[in-house]
């Protein structure tokens, strides 16, 4: 008995499912695929969306750069310690290049509405001081894009 005639609830006929009797490794591909998908936008709202947009527009609406704080520290012991103009050079030039690299990434993992989500997340950290309503109206705004732009459809 196939396993689409158990269930007489669910019956679809064959002609609608595509295959008649889909077999265990395609059932096991198909989970693959849907756990790759759900991995892959989580992973993108998280790094992305709330690491990239939304605490970097916490920061920057509290008026403190982390990443600068540290740069700057890094920069200073090394050029206590190995005084060349070029090494200070690459640490005045490194948060561009991070910022650059970053949004390379973001544009690289979800493509232009990728980007629109990192935005939208950036303005929800800015305007958390001011109206935590609209913050999270724009939060959750930020991570349904980000989840579309992985190819997830609801």
């Amino acid at each position: 008995m196939r396993d689409v005639d158990r269930n007489l609830f669910f019956i679809i006929p064959p002609i609608l499912s595509g295959d008649p009797d889909p077999t265990a490794a395609d059932r096991a591909e198909r989970a693959a695929r849907t756990g790759t998908m759900a991995r892959r936008s989580r992973t993108y709202i998280w790094q992305f969306t709330i690491g990239l947009g939304f605490l970097s527009g916490i920061w920057t609406a509290v008026g403190i750069d982390p990443e600068e704080v540290i740069l700057n520290l890094i920069g200073s012991v090394t050029g206590e310690i190995y005084p060349d103009p070029r090494l200070r050079q690459l640490f005045i030039i490194l948060p561009a290049i991070l910022l650059l690299i970053s949004v390379w990434g973001a544009y690289k993992k979800g493509r232009v509405l990728g980007l629109v989500s990192v935005v939208i997340a950036y303005m929800a950290g800015l305007s958390i001081l001011v109206a935590l309503w609209t913050t999270l109206i724009l939060l959750l705004a930020a991570i349904i894009t980000g989840y579309f732009a992985t190819g997830r459809r609801w």
